[in-house]
């Protein structure tokens, strides 16, 4: 009797157990009613530490988002801060800093731009000189200087007064209107005599006055790399003495520059570039001025453009011409003649002019404008070309050419903000705009 109690309790207990697991699985929250849906809800996720923790992960992930972008500004003013440049000049990020000493300059179809920017001094240099004394013939040129601005300023007043004399004068004898006289000859003889009074004088005192030349020399000297290799090699100042022969300009017939009727402009940049080169050497010898320059000179003729660059030039070539001469390419921050000057080419440099290890020999590109047809021309100095590539300057200006100066100022202000450290300097040629009328001046 007592088994048989046992055995329906078990059955009944088993029945129950059963019909409640079977009703459990087989009711569906879509089948429940909203009731029951939002005590489920309420339950489960409406609870106070549910909405806590919620809440605390929403507001650490906005966190973190702000953090990201916050740290990322401050990781890149800590880098600039604790930069090498910045231990010799302050990085100012300031967007109102841009401008704050600036040159523009507006011609008929050209405008130029150029800033500071964040270094010490303003070594970049610039001309527009359109429709030279009426004869058809542009000239525009940017010099970017090094070590200080003596050799741009003597790059900018000389070498382009010659360019101009000799412009006119080349115009007036191709037309027939100047006959080439042996004038010319014995007034650059002049010249030399009286350095060679200079140099006679500056030897008797060049004992006295070496230290201190080459103390002021430094002052003016901003790039911290040439600085400290000056401060390492005393040589430089014991092998150029002020006391070699000045350097006599060869006159040159004008004939020679007249080819078919036209003017030969690439021969012309080529002489008077290495004419101003070695007078610029021997300048900065006397004053134990160690500056250089590069040039970017372009000449607009008629239907006809040509561009003499004495600067950046090809790697290959240029390091085989070095290591023939003696010298060495060194890495130092970026690849350097001597582990001193990032540029193979350029104007003054007297240090590595002797030996050959820099040269001021320009690469003339001559261009048919009938043939390319372009709709404008872009001059700058590497301050724009640290921070922006040729196909991006091209594209930017190209949106930018309705704006009064053709985008010369925002390009520059935009390689600023990029993050450019350089002098920056942007010359703008829009052919679009027709005829060239007469206006000249420089900075």
């Amino acid at each position: 009797m007592e088994d048989e109690l046992e055995d329906r309790v078990l059955h009944q207990t088993y029945q129950s157990f059963m019909k409640i697991l079977s009703r459990f699985l087989s009711s569906s929250p879509l089948d429940a009613p909203a009731s029951y849906l939002w005590k489920m809800v309420r339950i489960c996720f409406l609870r106070p530490e549910v909405l806590v923790v919620t809440v605390a992960f929403i507001l650490f992930f906005m966190y973190l988002q702000t953090i990201e972008l916050w740290s990322r500004a401050m990781l890149s003013r800590l880098s600039q801060a604790l930069s090498p440049i910045s231990a010799v000049q302050r990085m100012k990020l300031m967007e109102g800093d841009a401008d704050k000493q600036s040159w523009e300059l507006k011609g008929s179809l050209s405008a130029v731009y150029a800033i500071k920017g964040r270094r010490m001094h303003m070594e970049d240099r610039f001309i527009i000189n359109e429709n030279i004394n009426d004869t058809g013939v542009s000239l525009f040129a940017i010099f970017d200087g090094h070590g200080g601005e003596f050799a741009a300023n003597y790059a900018k007043d000389h070498l382009i007064q010659n360019l101009y004399n000799k412009i006119v004068e080349l115009s007036a004898f191709k037309d027939g209107n100047l006959v080439a006289t042996p004038h010319n000859e014995a007034h650059e003889e002049v010249k030399p005599k009286e350095d060679n009074k200079i140099t006679v004088e500056k030897r008797n005192s060049f004992k006295k006055s070496a230290s201190t030349a080459d103390d002021s020399s430094k002052k003016e000297i901003t790039d911290p790399l040439l600085l400290a290799q000056l401060s390492k090699s005393r040589a430089i100042t014991r092998e150029v003495r002020p006391n070699m022969t000045p350097v006599k300009n060869v006159h040159i017939p004008l004939s020679s520059y007249i080819a078919k009727g036209k003017i030969n402009f690439g021969k012309l940049l080529t002489d008077e570039v290495l004419a101003a080169d070695r007078l610029l050497v021997e300048a900065a010898k006397r004053s134990m001025d160690v500056a250089g320059t590069t040039a970017l000179i372009a000449i607009l003729e008629s239907n006809f453009l040509i561009v003499a660059n004495v600067g950046d030039s090809r790697g290959v070539r240029e390091q085989k011409r070095i290591e023939a001469a003696g010298g060495y390419i060194a890495f130092n921050g970026v690849w350097r003649v001597a582990g001193i000057l990032a540029t193979s080419r350029a104007m003054g440099d007297y240090p590595l002019k002797d030996k050959k290890f820099v040269i001021a020999d320009p690469d003339i590109l001559t261009f048919n404008l009938d043939d390319h047809k372009p709709q404008f021309l872009v001059l700058a100095s590497d301050g724009l070309w640290d921070t922006f590539s040729n196909e991006e300057a091209v594209k930017f200006i190209k949106e930018r050419l309705d704006e009064p100066d053709y985008g010369a100022k925002s390009l520059t202000l935009q390689a600023y903000y990029r993050g450019s450290v350089d002098n920056i300097t942007v010359l703008v040629i829009n052919f679009l705009k027709g005829r060239i009328t007469s206006a000249s001046t420089d900075v």
